[in-house]
């Protein structure tokens, strides 16, 4: 048998053939490996990224991010709806910020200083149909890592907020008012209290002194006196029902007179109503049940009610208020031929700060306060109405 010779392997030949010489499998395996890290990386940053936007379209408030030209990269779905134009992708921060001005400096603008490395805040408004609308915006600066400088803006709308805050103004204003005008009442019920007693004193002197009775320079003198009496004690019941209204309820309840406590507000609404040519009918019920309540909060509930529909009027009009019992509630209407309330309001009148007044002429508590007021009575207060019709507020309390 011939012996087979081996040939000794050249082990650099078999590393050329597998390609080990140069180190392509390792380099491979390598490449490979690299690209499932860059893969995983990416995926990774693509998360981050769908939830960073998550956050970014999450807030309620509009948010922007300026370049350092001062025109928008990014803005969140809450821009357009404030701004729909400001805010465009490109826009330059002084349309939205200063449309008056053709150039944007660090003075005043808060992007502007943004980019200078300075956070600021600004409040503005702005106009739309006639209306006011109110505005908070705030500028941070944003370092990259190639170290150029960008602007984030927080833009929030507080028109509501603002709102409030210009009508419990009003409110304490009005409250302050009516203090002084406590006041002014006492100090004018004395001199009016001698005026109607000197004039009281007078007629009695010509009661009781024949020669003044005869005297015909004289004979009108008594019924200029009765009048002075008159008018002096009719001054004085308004006075006296300005001094009850305004004064300060102490929660407790007795039995109260319905019918006395709406002549007590009719007497001091009669004079505005006379000026605004509004006629005001009563038809109350004699010998109504007395209600058990609280008679300072009952004044204010009719007092809104009357106010309102005296607002509700415009030039000559009439409010008919009527008080009738049925199923041993007593029931109390205010009717007006005022411009009446729509459909789509009916749901929010009673809502605190709720007014479709302008500012200055109305706080939107009068109908919560009424509201709280007969719910707290234990009763119920409902309203029908028709746009340009009128309405008529019905109260009704328990007997």
């Amino acid at each position: 048998m011939q012996e087979v010779k081996r040939t000794p392997i050249d082990e650099g030949i078999i590393d050329r053939l597998l390609g080990l010489d140069s180190s392509k499998i390792g380099f491979y395996s390598d490449v490979k490996q690299k690209i499932q890290e860059l893969e995983a990386a990416n995926l990774n940053l693509r998360t981050k990224q769908n939830e960073l936007q998550a956050i970014f379209d999450a807030i309620g408030d509009g948010v922007a991010i300026y370049d350092d030209n001062g025109c928008i990269q990014y803005r969140n779905h809450v821009c357009p709806r404030l701004f729909p134009m400001e805010t465009m992708i490109g826009s330059s921060c002084r349309w939205l910020l200063h449309p008056d001005r053709e150039q944007h400096t660090h003075d005043d603008c808060i992007v502007a200083a943004a980019l200078n490395g300075e956070s600021r805040n600004l409040a503005f408004t702005t106009s739309e149909n006639g209306l006011a609308r109110y505005f908070e915006a705030s500028a941070t600066p944003i370092n990259d890592s190639h170290g150029e400088r960008r602007a984030l803006l927080f833009l929030r709308e507080v028109t509501q907020r603002r709102l409030q805050e210009l009508q419990l103004m009003q409110s304490e204003k009005m409250a302050c008012v009516g203090l002084l005008a406590a006041g002014v009442a006492h100090e004018i019920n004395n001199p009016l209290t001698s005026v109607a007693g000197y004039a009281e004193a007078l007629i009695r002197r010509f009661r009781d002194d024949p020669e003044l009775v005869e005297d015909q320079r004289l004979e009108v003198f008594h019924r200029y006196l009765e009048v002075i009496i008159r008018e002096s004690y009719r001054c004085k019941g308004i006075i006296n029902g300005l001094l009850t209204f305004s004064r300060k309820s102490d929660g407790s309840t007795e039995n109260v007179d319905i019918n006395k406590v709406v002549r007590e507000v009719l007497e001091l609404v009669r004079p505005k109503a006379a000026a605004e040519r509004v006629t005001i009918e009563e038809r109350l019920a004699p010998e109504l049940p007395p209600i058990r309540g609280d008679a300072a909060g009952l004044r204010q509930v009719f007092m809104n009610l009357i106010m309102n529909a005296l607002q509700a009027i415009n030039g000559a009009g009439e409010i008919i208020l009527t008080s009738f019992t049925h199923e041993e509630r007593v029931l109390v209407t205010v009717k007006d031929s005022g411009c009446g309330i729509p459909q789509a309001l009916l749901d929010q009148i009673w809502d605190p700060f709720f007014t479709t007044k302008a500012v200055g002429q109305g706080v939107g508590l009068g109908l919560a306060v009424t509201y709280n007021i007969i719910h707290r009575h234990g009763g119920e207060i409902i309203v029908e109405t028709r746009e340009n019709e009128g309405a008529c507020f019905t109260v009704r309390l328990p007997a």
